[in-house]
C-alpha cells in the first residue's frame, strides 16, 4: 500500500509542477520581465530569455508533464493492481482522476496565475536546465510544430495598453490625475501636425529687414514676443528671426542706424504636415525655440515655437508677459478643445 500511495503522489506533485509552472511563465508580464532582469539577478535573466523564446522551455514542460502523466499511469495501474487487485481498480481510477483534476490541474494552475512572478522566478533556472537537457526531443517538436508557432513577434506593449494602464493606476490612486493626463497627452504628439500648433500668419507680428533700429524702435519696444520675425519686401519672404534682447541691446549701446537684417538670426522651416512628436525632436537636436511653418507651395503659414509643443503635454502656460491669452486661445483652438474634453473624462473618473 505504501508503495502505492508514493508512486500516486509523485505523479501528483510532478504534473501539479509543471501545471503551475507553465501558466506562471505564461501569466508573469514581459514588462515585469525586462525590469526584474535590470537587476542582473541570474533568476530574472534566465526568466528573460525564457519569455523570449517561449517555445523550447514549453515544450520541455510539455515532454515532462506528458512522462508523469503517461509513464505515470502505466506505472499506478500496475501498482494498483498488484495492491487492491481487478475489483477495486475501477474505484482506485475514479479517486485518482479526481485528485489529479484537483491537485494535479486546478490547484497549481491557480497558485501560478497568482503568483506568477514568485513561481516563475524560483523556476527559471531548473527549466532553462531541463530544456538543456531534453534539446533533442525539443528540435523535433520545434520542427514538427514550427508551420503553426513562428510567425511575426508581436510587440510587448502598445499606445493603447500605456493608455490603458494610465486610466487604472489613476482610478487605483497609484498615480495622480494630472500624471495620468500629461501621460495621455505626450500621445497626442503624434495625432497633431505643426498646423495645429502655429500661430497663423494673420496673427504674426513681424519687422522688416531693411529698418534701422530707430525706425523699428516703437514696434520693437511694444512687441510682447521675445523673439521676432524678420521679414524682406512680404511675409513669405522670412528671412530670419531676432532676439528682442539683442535689439534692445544695441539700441542701449546707440547702434539706432543699424539695419535690423544685421541683427537677425537663420530660422528653420518646416512644412504643415510634420508631426507635434517630430518637431519636438526636430527643437531639441537643433537647440532652437521658433520655427516658421510653412504650405505645400512654400508660403507662410505661421510660426510655431516649443513652447507650442510642450502645451500639447502640460497644458497651457502663460507668463507675465502674456497679455494676449484671448489671441492665443483663437489660435489653438483645436488643441485645448482637445485637452478640456480629456480634464472633463478624468474628472468623471475623480468622483467615481
Amino acid at each position: 500500500m505504501f508503495q502505492l500511495i508514493f508512486v500516486v503522489l509523485t505523479v501528483i506533485t510532478g504534473s501539479a509542477l509543471c501545471s503551475g509552472i507553465e501558466v506562471a511563465l505564461f501569466s508573469v508580464s514581459p514588462l515585469r520581465v525586462k525590469q526584474l532582469a535590470q537587476s542582473k539577478n541570474p533568476s530574472a535573466l534566465a526568466l528573460l530569455a525564457i519569455r523570449e523564446h517561449m517555445n523550447r522551455p514549453i515544450a520541455t514542460i510539455v515532454i515532462i508533464n506528458n512522462i508523469f502523466n503517461i509513464i505515470g499511469s502505466i506505472v499506478t495501474g500496475s501498482v494498483a493492481t498488484s495492491v487492491l487487485g481487478d475489483r477495486w481498480l475501477g474505484v482506485f481510477s475514479g479517486i485518482l482522476t479526481f485528485l489529479i483534476i484537483i491537485f494535479a490541474e486546478i490547484v497549481p494552475k491557480t497558485i501560478g496565475e497568482r503568483y506568477a512572478e514568485q513561481v516563475s522566478m524560483l523556476a527559471a533556472i531548473p527549466v532553462a536546465g531541463l530544456a538543456l537537457i531534453f534539446t533533442p526531443l525539443v528540435w523535433v517538436i520545434e520542427f514538427v510544430t514550427a508551420p503553426i508557432t513562428k510567425g511575426k513577434k508581436q510587440p510587448t506593449t502598445n499606445k493603447a495598453e500605456i493608455k490603458l494602464l494610465a486610466d487604472i493606476g489613476h482610478q487605483e490612486g497609484i498615480i495622480e490625475r494630472d500624471e495620468a493626463e500629461m501621460i495621455q497627452r505626450v500621445f497626442q504628439l503624434s495625432d497633431l501636425t505643426a498646423s495645429d500648433l502655429m500661430t497663423p500668419r494673420i496673427m504674426l507680428t513681424y519687422l522688416r529687414g531693411e529698418l534701422t533700429l530707430n525706425e523699428a524702435k516703437t514696434d520693437i519696444i511694444s512687441s510682447q514676443h521675445t523673439r521676432i520675425i524678420i521679414i524682406n519686401e512680404s511675409i513669405d519672404r522670412v528671412i530670419g528671426v531676432a532676439l528682442k534682447q539683442n535689439l534692445l541691446t544695441a539700441m542701449v549701446e546707440g547702434r539706432y542706424n543699424q539695419k535690423i537684417a544685421t541683427l537677425t538670426r537663420k530660422v528653420r522651416f518646416v512644412p504643415e504636415t510634420i508631426r507635434a512628436d517630430k518637431l519636438l525632436k526636430s527643437f531639441l537636436d537643433a537647440h532652437e525655440h521658433l520655427t516658421v511653418v510653412v504650405d505645400e507651395y512654400g508660403n507662410v503659414s505661421g510660426v510655431v515655437t516649443l513652447e507650442d509643443v510642450l502645451e500639447v503635454i502640460t497644458g497651457e502656460i502663460v507668463d507675465e508677459t502674456d497679455k494676449t491669452i484671448d489671441l492665443q486661445a483663437i489660435a489653438r483652438k483645436k488643441r485645448e478643445k482637445m485637452l478640456q474634453s480629456m480634464s472633463l473624462d478624468y474628472r468623471a473618473l475623480d468622483k467615481n
